[in-house]
This record gives structure tokens, sequence and C-alpha cells, in this order.
């Protein structure tokens, strides 16, 4: 399953430099897999009634055009890969001309939500890398 989400970048995400911030990037990368897990139903709450919790533990991203203010941003966000505990999304940003802006991979864990420790993807998260 592959989420789009829309933004647009605002003043306040731009730097000395006159582009966004390199950390504004993983804000964004942010917002897109909240989308992702919004549009699949996994809601926090519901991740929280099946006693888990997604934690991020590596974003390897990279940057390959600026963005300015005002530039239109669509957030695409996909299953890349599920191990026992983990998985793995690929996400992409790409401006309103359609260039790609950052590409980056993000490896999240499965946390039980009581014990702080990693715990087998549930199967309603792992069913999304079929």
């Amino acid at each position: 399953m592959e989420n789009v989400l829309e933004i647009v970048v605002r003043s306040t995400e731009i730097d000395v430099n006159g582009h966004v911030n390199n950390a504004k990037y993983l804000e964004y990368l942010e917002w897109g897999r909240e989308s992702w897990y919004e549009e699949a139903g996994l809601y926090y709450e519901t991740l929280l009634k099946m006693g888990i919790q997604t934690v991020t533990v590596n974003i390897n991203i990279n940057y390959r055009k600026e963005c300015k203010q005002n530039d239109r941003l669509s957030i695409k966000t996909r299953p890349e890969r599920v191990g026992r505990s983990s998985f793995v999304l690929l996400q992409e940003i790409y401006n309103q001309h359609g260039e790609k802006v950052a590409d980056a991979l993000v490896t999240c864990v499965t946390m039980d939500a009581e014990t702080r420790k990693s715990r087998e993807v549930p199967d309603e998260l792992r069913a999304l890398f079929d």
C-alpha cells in the first residue's frame, strides 16, 4: 500500500540558505509515515490496543534537490521489507515538477508497549508488506 501526503513548504521551514532546512525533511517523512499508518487503519490508539508501539531506529536519507518556500511536495510512503520485529519503509519526496527531492529508507521496530522490548511485527502490520 502506497500513501501520498501533499504539503506546501512554509516560510518557517526555510533556513539562512533560502531553502528547506535538512532537519525539516525528517519531519516531512514523519508526517508521511503517520499518514501511511492512518490510511492503513493503524492509528496510535489501535497499536496501543494491540499492546505495541513502533519506533524509528534508523533513517538513511538522500537529499537530491533543494526545496523553497511555497513548493508543493508529495511525500510517498510504501512498504519495502519486513523482518521478525522490524520493518523498512521507502519514502520519497517529489516537488510540483515531479522531480525527486529526497528519498529515504526508514527502519522501524515493533516494541511491546509495556516491557519496551522488541516484539514480533503483528499480522495486521505484516499484511501491508504482501
